[in-house]
């Protein structure tokens, strides 16, 4: 090993290098990321769990190209158009839940209490937007679950930066019912598609524990104009920032250490000032 570093000869397996990261210490690794990105604050208030279940989300493309789905990694929302291909190791006879949300329409509040108005006039004032729900999976057969919402494209609106797509994995300790839960098929109305994620497991804690987590960060492109119009038949919300004025001290009689051109921050007049000093 030692004469084959010299030489540059040596191969690292990457992929047994990662497993045995995911059995260690990737599940911390994981769950610190998710802290920085404020996943757990907008979900769980705060509590956090450590994902020991490795979740591999993967979007497939036309070209047979495959966009994976790690943690925070960018993924635009024509690439996640179409439902994502899930997979994690369970034992047999197990049962567990999936769930995808979008807890970005939670910050409203934070953009200046903007709301979005569709075609029925009808408020976008989600706690977490409802992506994909469901329920008593057994094992890894994702299509043998009880479905509780089908998948939606994610639809970040133009100016409201980056939204996080989150994959949450429980493990069900038993069957639970969750009949109340279930929306209509098709479901393109926003005000179907919410929940709180906290209330939610509430709800369940004493059937299921999160035990999986994967999630990518979406942006405004093309994509999302087509999810408004066609599918959830509204007008698409667009927003731009409202910069506040420039904030100069106030003006002083004397100004020491100050630019040549201190004056001109107070000048009443946007006239050009080059060639007067």
């Amino acid at each position: 090993m030692e004469r084959a570093a010299r030489l540059r000869t040596a191969l690292i397996p990457l992929d047994e290098v990662r497993a045995e990261w995911e059995k260690s210490s990737g599940p911390f690794h994981k769950q610190r990321v998710a802290e920085h990105c404020a996943v757990f604050r907008d979900l769980f208030r705060g509590a956090t769990f450590t994902p020991w279940v490795t979740l591999r989300v993967e979007y497939r493309q036309e070209d047979e190209h495959v966009v994976p789905v790690y943690y925070g990694n960018m993924v635009t929302p024509s690439e996640a158009s179409s439902p994502p291909a899930v997979s994690y190791e369970a034992d047999k006879g197990s049962l567990w839940t999936l769930l995808l949300t979008n807890p970005a329409q939670s910050d409203v509040q934070s953009w200046g209490n903007l709301l979005a108005l569709t075609g029925g006039n009808e408020r976008i004032y989600s706690e977490v937007n409802l992506c994909v729900f469901r329920t008593n999976i057994p094992g890894n057969d994702m299509q043998s679950g009880k479905e509780i919402c089908h998948y939606l494209p994610p639809f970040p609106a133009m100016g409201t930066g980056y939204h996080r797509f989150i994959f949450l994995l429980f493990k069900q300790d038993h069957r639970i019912d969750s009949s109340e839960d279930v929306r209509p098929t098709p479901c393109h109305r926003l005000k179907l598609r919410t929940l709180s994620s906290f209330d939610l497991y509430r709800k369940h804690e004493d059937a299921m524990t999160p035990a999986g987590l994967a999630f990518q960060q979406c942006q405004w492109d093309s994509c999302v104009s087509w999810v408004s119009h066609q599918l959830l038949n509204m007008r698409e919300p667009v927003f731009e920032f409202a910069r506040p004025p420039v904030y100069h001290p106030p003006q002083v009689k004397f100004p020491r250490h100050q630019p040549l051109r201190y004056l001109d921050r107070y000048r009443d007049s946007k006239e050009p000032t080059y060639g007067i000093y």
